[in-house]
């Protein structure tokens, strides 16, 4: 059906833009290019006339697109170089495949879900129970501070792969235990030396 609708309205567009629009040698000329297609092979004096008739429509019920298209174009900002490209092996060279390790691998996965989910009983439960467990408290501090390392390690992994910046990647995961261990030593503090997570939520939720 669309097959044969198609040269219908493109005649019927050349008829009506055919008395009110003129066409250029511009136009004839980047049109030659279209006539390779099928549908164009059979009728090209329409396809022409469809094309100024169809630019002419843009032009008058669309006067702001010029003015958005150069609202929206900017300049490239490149923040820093990109780092040196390397090609290792050839195009018939098999993809290399990493060693199986559980540790590194499902094990580590169930053991991230674990947590993940253990996160969630453990955020309801001091408010939901209106008693607070000092046990339960540094249950939640220190499932939070792992969750929280594996996630980031995770962003290192990713973003800064070791087969192309091994040295950057090095010297962030060790920037992101020394924060671990500093958030640690501060949940720690806070916990012995005050009031703990869940009753400083509280007062600052009832503040």
């Amino acid at each position: 059906m669309a097959a044969i609708m198609r040269p219908q309205m493109l005649r019927q567009t050349c008829a009506a833009a055919a008395g009110t629009r003129f066409i250029s040698s511009a136009a004839l000329a980047s049109s030659r290019a279209a006539w390779q297609t099928p549908l164009v092979q059979q009728c090209k004096p329409q396809s022409i006339v469809a094309k100024t008739a169809r630019s002419a429509f843009v032009r008058e019920r669309l006067p702001t697109v010029s003015k958005v298209a150069a609202f929206h174009t900017s300049r490239k900002n490149q923040l820093l170089p990109p780092p040196a490209q390397r090609i290792t092996g050839g195009v018939n060279d098999p993809a290399p495949v990493l060693p199986a390790d559980p540790v590194h691998g499902n094990y580590h996965w169930d053991f991230e879900r674990i947590i993940a989910v253990s996160l969630i009983p453990l955020t309801i439960a001091p408010f939901a129970s209106g008693s607070l467990n000092p046990l339960l408290d540094a249950t939640f501090c220190g499932l939070i501070v792992i969750h929280s390392h594996f996630g980031f390690e995770s962003c290192i992994t990713d973003y800064f792969p070791k087969w192309r910046v091994p040295n950057t990647q090095r010297a962030l995961k060790w920037v992101l235990n020394g924060f671990t261990l500093l958030v640690a030593y501060g949940l720690y503090e806070f916990e012995t030396n005050d009031v703990g997570v869940t009753e400083a939520v509280t007062r600052v939720w009832k503040a």
